[in-house]
C-alpha cells in the first residue's frame, strides 16, 4: 500500500481558501486534515463545524477531523454532519473512551483516536482493536510549525508491534514537523498516514510535494 498523505487545512490560506480546496483536489493527496481546536485542551483556537461543513461540500477528498477539544464525545453527531470520514479524538479528553469509539462508528464514521507525546502506546492495549487509526502527535499540539520530536519513530515501531500483536488493522497516522526530511523515516518505520500542513501548503510546488510524499518507498 502506497503511503497516505493528508494535507493539514492549518496550514492553507484562508484569504484563498477555494483556490487551496482547489489544488488539494487536483493533487494525489487521499484526505484532508482538519484541526479543530478549543483553546482549552490546547492553548489554541482554530476553527469550527461551519468551516468543515462548508469545505466538504466544495473539496473531493474525505475529510480527517482531529479535535483537539474538551469532551469531543459531545460534538459526534456534529461531526458525522459534516460529512466527514474520519473523526479522531485525543486519548487525553475521553474518560469513557470505548464508549465514544463505539459512538462515532454508530454514525458510520471511521473512529480514531490520538496521543500527545507523553503519551504511551501501551494505553491502547485494550481499545487497539477497536479503533480505525492512531494518530501520534510528533509535537505537542496547539501550533504549527514545531520542531518534530524524536522519539515519535521510536514510538511508530512499539505502536505497530502493538496492532500487530493484536491483530488490529488499525492505521498509524503522523502529525507534526512532518516534512522532507522526517516523512521517509516515518515511512520507513511503519507511518501509513502522513500529516503535514506548511511543507505542503507554502511548498512552491504543492502537487509536486505532496506526490513525492504519496511515492516515498516503504
Amino acid at each position: 500500500m502506497k503511503t497516505l498523505v493528508s494535507p493539514s487545512l492549518l496550514s492553507a490560506n484562508f484569504i484563498d481558501l477555494k483556490s487551496e480546496i482547489e489544488m488539494i483536489n487536483r493533487s494525489e493527496a487521499d484526505w484532508l486534515h482538519m484541526d479543530v481546536m478549543d483553546g482549552v485542551f490546547v492553548p489554541n483556537i482554530s476553527f469550527g463545524f461551519p468551516v468543515i461543513a462548508a469545505v466538504g461540500k466544495y473539496c473531493t477528498k474525505p475529510l480527517d477531523v482531529h479535535l483537539m477539544i474538551v469532551q469531543p464525545e459531545k460534538y459526534i453527531r456534529q461531526v458525522a454532519q459534516t460529512g466527514a470520514m474520519m473523526m479522531n479524538v485525543h486519548y487525553e479528553a475521553c474518560t469513557h473512551l470505548h464508549r465514544t469509539i463505539q459512538e462515532i462508528h454508530a454514525t458510520g464514521m471511521k473512529a480514531g483516536v490520538t496521543l500527545n507525546p507523553s503519551t504511551p502506546v501501551s494505553m491502547l492495549e485494550d481499545i487497539i482493536a477497536d479503533v480505525d487509526m492512531v494518530l501520534l502527535m510528533s509535537v505537542n499540539p496547539g501550533f504549527g510549525g514545531q520542531k518534530f520530536i524524536e522519539n515519535t519513530i521510536k514510538k511508530v515501531v512499539r505502536l505497530k508491534e502493538l496492532i500487530k500483536r493484536s491483530g488490529s488493522h488499525a492505521l498509524i497516522e503522523v502529525d507534526g514537523g512532518v516534512q522532507a526530511e522526517t516523512a521517509p523515516r516515518l515511512v520507513k518505520a511503519g507511518v501509513d498516514v502522513l500529516v503535514s500542513g506548511s511543507f505542503i501548503f507554502k511548498s512552491t510546488d504543492p502537487l509536486s510535494t505532496i506526490s513525492i510524499m504519496k511515492n516515498l518507498p516503504r
